[in-house]
């Protein structure tokens, strides 16, 4: 995990432009806080800060306009709150999530808990770049996921019961991607059209559409920014026990690897991801005792 620096050192401590302040950034796993850590943040911005904070794009929150005399004192009142100083360098930052099936009618995962779990193993890993981890809980992507070091999609297949399909049409009606169309009577599904959202098995009113296969699929090497790039499809596993596997493995074969100075998406090639895709599949395979290398 993270060495011990000087709070000045932290990855959360961002000089900014005048660099006589700097901008402290939280810790804040799937962005969650209870009311009394968010008073207890508002407190310290308005006692060391400009009495102003800022929601960040990976959903923590800033206090700004710091003085760095005071950056002692922030970080045990901080610590105290239990939301800490965060990362922002070449390091495991801050994992986002979605609202994920706590809240969410179209998610198919518990992303807040898996966040947490993530963050609880890797938050603040020293790195040769920086790693960015999002997590959907479906494949409407609200937190990007491909456009994250590592992604984290949530997805069903959904199962239709054979004979028992009245042809009633809805599911067609709620399919955004057109991957459902009505033939004598019967719903059809064409599996080259389908993403695997599940809208369909919750539209059904008599409940004859299954959620067959829930999984995760994780993708690797997305990047925001000036020139923006979909990470690659490393693979599906069944469960958070082997998400947080693969993920451990992403995270440690890039600490191994990566060079510094170049962003993760621009390096895989160089790094042989193909090869640590096949090799990390047949571990997972003979892990799982699965006999298809494409969902373990």
């Amino acid at each position: 995990m993270r060495t011990t620096f000087g709070v000045h050192m932290k990855g959360g401590v961002i000089t900014e432009r005048d660099p006589d302040f700097c901008t402290v950034r939280i810790r804040a796993a799937a962005g969650i806080m209870s009311v009394e850590q968010i008073r207890g943040i508002a407190a310290i911005a308005k006692k060391y800060g400009s009495g102003i904070i800022h929601c960040t794009t990976r959903q923590t929150i800033e206090i700004p306009h710091v003085d760095p005399k005071s950056l002692k004192k922030i970080e045990k009142l901080l610590e105290k709150n239990g939301t800490p100083i965060g990362s922002e360098r070449d390091e495991v930052v801050n994992i986002i999530a979605c609202p994920g099936v706590s809240r969410c009618k179209f998610a198919n995962i518990d992303t807040i808990h898996l966040a947490k779990k993530i963050d609880d193993k890797l938050f603040g890993k020293e790195m040769p770049v920086k790693m960015r981890i999002a997590i959907s809980g479906c494949p409407n992507a609200c937190t990007s996921p491909m456009l994250n070091e590592i992604g984290i999609i949530g997805r069903i297949r959904p199962l239709r019961t054979p004979g028992l399909c009245t042809g009633c049409g809805t599911c067609v009606e709620y399919c955004k991607e057109r991957a459902i169309v009505v033939k004598r009577g019967i719903s059809v599904l064409d599996p080259a059209k389908c993403v695997q959202c599940g809208v369909c098995v919750r539209s059904c009113p008599f409940d004859l559409l299954k959620a067959d296969d829930r999984h995760y699929l994780i993708l690797v090497g997305g990047r925001r920014g000036r020139h923006p790039r979909i990470g690659r499809e490393l693979m599906e596993v069944e469960n958070e026990e082997l998400v947080i596997h693969v993920i451990e493995k992403i995270v440690n074969w890039v600490y191994r690897r990566a060079w510094s100075g170049r962003l993760l998406s621009e390096q895989l090639d160089d790094l042989q991801f193909e090869k640590f895709r096949k090799d990390i599949l047949q571990e997972i395979t003979e892990k799982t005792g699965k006999t298809d290398p494409a969902a373990v």
